[in-house]
């Protein structure tokens, strides 16, 4: 008569010996399981099949890359460069002149005694859709224990000064200061309470030049350095917004000086290439810094197109020798465009952003600025030098046509920064 399995020695040996195991393993499966949930039954999902089981395809999983500070998206299709400028007497300015003493003397027309101010009543209409408004609050939040930085030129410092004039009514007195440090090429506008900054960094090619004395820089034999982005970058690492311009210095004709090596070598040499090409050169550059020092995932780089000027009055109809001297209206025309100059450069921006690994914001502000010959200084701006007789008898030879009054067009410039930043 045979033993009964369940009295063979061996056979409860071998219970004894594997069942601890066999439970542990179990519990183990059991606990994971609960623990991770989805995670498991993906995991499962992913074995091969055994014969005659159907697994369906997997759908593919769209990645969705949402930029730095973004809380929202723009309407899809709306192009907010793309618009028309409509008369707005309830909400422009945005700010009074007298309320910012943060306006740079050269920029303060009302104070310089400009007699209108029709030039500040406009608003940017985009063509199907709004704008969203600039939020005063939600910009300090957003820049709470953070830095903004614009770098470029005296255009860009007109950006930087008008987006302290947008904010700093709601900072106390004793919280706010405003310094320059680093031979005058960088100037801060700090708010204590939000330990924030807003800053403004002196670059006009963003390369290193002869030009780069934030002060003495009417050079008219002007030459930058290849690849030396890394002498004015230092300034820029740690910046969690930054707002870059280029262009005006670059419009020295139709050639441009680089010099290969260092401006303190003995014996220097310096080569002369098309203005485009040397655009393009610091371009590159530029974009090859971004992707080298920001992280895409906490940080925004941004870049504002070029800043039109109205010098010649027969660009857009005018008769000779006008300017933007005494100019009150804008241009109506829808096609205006101005120099071809500016297209070629243009040219230059597409080429060489399409190419760009690092998502940069590229704010088009050329076109709507293009019809605003009536928002320029003029000569409604302090003088650094004594004008001379001759030009006193005619206003329209010392007329500035390239910078712009505040308030003004350059708020316009921040309101679609603003709305990029938040609704890309």
């Amino acid at each position: 008569m045979k033993t009964p399995l369940s009295s063979s020695p061996s056979v409860v040996l071998r219970k004894t010996r594997f069942s601890p195991y066999l439970f542990t393993l179990l519990a183990f499966i059991v606990f994971v399981a609960i623990l991770y949930g989805e995670d498991f039954m993906c995991i499962l999902g992913q074995l091969e099949p055994s014969p005659g089981r159907v697994i369906s395809k997997p759908k593919p999983v769209k990645k969705i890359s949402k930029l730095a500070f973004a809380i929202g998206e723009g309407e899809e299709g709306c192009d907010i460069f793309s618009g028309r400028w409509v008369r707005d007497e309830l909400t422009r300015p945005l700010y009074e002149e007298s309320d910012c003493p943060y306006i740079q003397p050269q920029l303060t027309c009302q104070g310089r005694g400009r007699p209108d101010q029709d030039y500040q009543k406009w608003r940017w209409q985009p063509h199907g859709c709004d704008l969203p408004s600039f939020n005063a609050t939600l910009m300090l939040e957003t820049l709470r224990g953070k830095r903004m930085m614009f770098v470029g030129d005296s255009l860009n410092r007109g950006q930087y000064t008008s987006m302290i004039c947008l904010v700093h009514r709601l900072i106390p007195d004793d919280q706010k200061s405003i310094k320059t440090y680093s031979h005058d090429s960088l100037t801060v506008f700090k708010a204590k309470d939000y330990n924030m900054s807003i800053e403004f960094y002196w670059a006009p090619f963003l390369l290193e030049s002869n030009a780069d004395n934030a002060i003495v820089h009417r050079i008219s034999d002007r030459v930058v350095r290849k690849g030396s982005i890394n002498k004015h970058g230092k300034h820029w690492k740690g910046v969690d917004i930054l707002v870059f311009n280029t262009y005006l210095w670059w419009m020295t004709g139709l050639e441009m000086k680089v010099l290969k090596g260092s401006f303190e070598d003995d014996d220097k040499e310096i080569i002369t290439i098309s203005t485009e090409e040397a655009y393009g050169m610091g371009m590159r550059s530029m974009l090859r810094w971004v992707r080298r020092n920001m992280d895409r995932r906490k940080t925004r780089v941004f870049f504002t197109s070029m800043s039109p000027t109205h010098a010649k009055g027969i660009d857009w109809g005018g008769k000779p020798g006008e300017n933007c001297y005494n100019q009150t209206t804008m241009i109506e025309d829808p096609n205006y465009w101005g120099s071809d100059s500016r297209k070629s450069i243009m040219k230059v921006i597409g080429e060489v952003f399409s190419k760009s690994k690092y998502p940069v914001t590229f704010l088009n502000i050329t076109q709507l600025s293009n019809y605003r010959k009536d928002a320029h200084t003029s000569i409604y701006k302090k003088q650094w030098n004594p004008l001379t007789p001759e030009q006193l008898a005619n206003p329209a030879s010392y007329a500035d046509c390239v910078h712009w009054c505040l308030p003004g067009l350059q708020d316009t410039w921040n309101e679609l920064l603003f709305a990029k930043l938040f609704y890309p």
